[in-house]
């Protein structure tokens, strides 16, 4: 068991086919102010029928108080703890059966940022990492956290270009930092869309899930 926190013992939602019955897994995090619950709707549109889809509820709707790109010290012991989270839900999928190459991450919004955090935290080959809407987290980009290689990993970058919570510069930085980590890093920016999910980013993740549920 992890070491307690603002998000440890908070529900995860799940929907689809049981882990110890799936051929892939999706761990979805919610932004800030959503619920597991909204981020589960988002796997109707993604048509696999033998994926698990899990996603864990942050305490109080907020995985971390500030901006992602407050200093780290700021969103502590939050960010951590959420951090943590998606540890123990990866492990529930593992000990279900289903390696890490055949679990997928995404969030949207702070729940991207997080996902990205995650994965460059714990580098290791995924059946992709979606990040949409979000960047990694920080003041600035610290390298010195990032150790190891994601092996290929399929990366997902998509945003808006005048996002006003998530300015497109550090998208691209953080573009830039997983392409380093040994991601295959796809970056999609979207000429004044809102802060919200559009029918191309959810097409990708798509494609991308057809692949490797197929294999």
């Amino acid at each position: 068991m992890s070491k307690a926190g603002p998000h440890q013992e908070q529900p995860i939602k799940a929907l689809g086919t049981l882990p110890e019955n799936a051929s892939a897994a999706m761990i979805m995090l919610h932004g800030r102010g959503g619920s597991a619950e909204d981020m589960l709707s988002l796997s109707n549109h993604f048509d696999q029928s033998d994926v698990a889809y899990l996603a864990p509820q942050a305490a109080g709707h907020t995985w971390y108080p500030h901006r992602f790109i407050a200093p780290v010290a700021a969103n502590e012991p939050h960010l951590s703890s959420a951090l943590q989270a998606v540890d123990d839900t990866i492990a529930e999928v593992e000990k279900a059966g289903i390696p890490a190459d055949k679990i997928f991450l995404i969030g949207f919004s702070q729940g991207a940022c997080l996902a990205l955090e995650y994965a460059a935290r714990n580098p290791r080959r995924y059946a992709g990492v979606i990040g949409l809407s979000g960047g990694l987290i920080g003041e600035k980009i610290d390298t010195n956290n990032y150790n190891g290689s994601l092996e290929e990993t399929p990366v997902f970058l998509g945003c808006s270009d005048v996002d006003f919570h998530i300015p497109v510069e550090r998208v691209k930085e953080s573009t830039a930092a997983m392409s380093d980590l040994g991601a295959d890093v796809t970056e999609r920016i979207y000429p004044g869309m809102g802060h919200t999910i559009n029918e191309d980013e959810v097409n990708f993740v798509r494609d991308l899930m057809a692949k490797v549920v197929g294999e």
